[in-house]
């Protein structure tokens, strides 16, 4: 359970990166079937952790969206200059 709890202070992008490398490895067909089974859970875990992750992102902005009597509005969203992509 130690695991679990750590892994579940992973952020979104670490979760989601180790669930990659899981994938690549299991792709990559040359695991132990206990070894398969493991990453498979692992896998399991991860999966989980990021949907939750971006669950609660989700939530965030639909409360962040909402106006004043709690009806969702649609806003565009604005990104600072200094951050843009």
């Amino acid at each position: 359970m130690a695991k679990n709890k750590e892994m579940q202070e992973l952020t979104f992008e670490q979760a989601l990166n180790e669930l990659e490398s899981i994938v690549k490895l299991m792709e990559d067909g040359n695991l132990e079937l206990d070894d398969t089974l493991k990453m498979f859970e692992k896998g399991i875990v991860l999966s989980r952790i990021c949907s939750d992750k971006l669950k609660k992102a989700e939530k965030k902005i639909s409360v962040l969206m909402a106006n004043e009597n709690g009806e969702m509005v649609l806003q565009p969203a604005t990104i600072p200059e200094e951050q843009e992509v």
